[in-house]
Parts: C-alpha cells; structure tokens; sequence
C-alpha cells in the first residue's frame, strides 16, 4: 500500500486563527458600534439630559403661566395682571404711556 506524504503548509496553521479574528472582530465592532452597543449608551444618556434640560424649562415656563393665571382668578384678581392681558390683547395703550414689547415666549414653527 502505497502512503503519500503531505508536507504541511503555514496557510493550512493560519486559517482557525483568520476565522477566530474575524469573527471577535465582527461581533466587537457590533457590541461598541451596534442598535444596543456602548457607544450607543453614551448617545441615549445624552439625549436624555438634553431631553431633561428641556423639560426642565417647560416646567419652568408651565409654572410661571399657572402663576399668572391664579392671579386673573375670583378672589385674588389683580387689577395690574388684568390691565396687563386687557393692554396685550387689544395691542393698545394711552397716548402718554411707554410700552415696551417683549417677546410671550411661544414659537411658531
């Protein structure tokens, strides 16, 4: 019976450990990169102190509205707070007042 030798060649060593790199590359590259990865982390707990920082500001703006809407009730209504919305309203003042325009804070998008 005839046997034949086979030398063996360094591209046959390199192929398990190609195939193992690639692989833990691959699924690395996934777990920093991917839908649920680090650097995915980093972005969602970012937009969430930016998302906090807003609601935080239109807490601000909600709680000086309800201020001024408890003055304008029975009871406690404020003769300066009604001439103020009466004045804003209409967009009219006396002859010998100053009026000064400042924004109301809405956006129009």
């Amino acid at each position: 019976m005839w046997t034949r030798q086979h030398k063996q060649t360094n591209t046959g060593r390199l192929i398990v450990p190609a195939l193992a790199v690639m692989f833990l590359s691959y699924f690395g590259f996934h777990a920093y990169h991917g839908e649920f990865g680090i650097y995915s982390k980093y972005r969602l707990e970012a937009r969430a102190i930016e998302l906090q920082a807003r609601l935080n500001t239109v807490r601000a703006q909600r709680l000086d509205v309800e201020r001024r809407v408890h003055m304008l009730h029975d009871g406690s209504l404020e003769k300066d707070m009604l001439d103020e919305q009466a004045r804003n309203a209409l967009n009219m003042s006396h002859a010998d007042e100053l009026t000064i325009m400042r924004p109301s804070g809405r956006r129009i998008n």
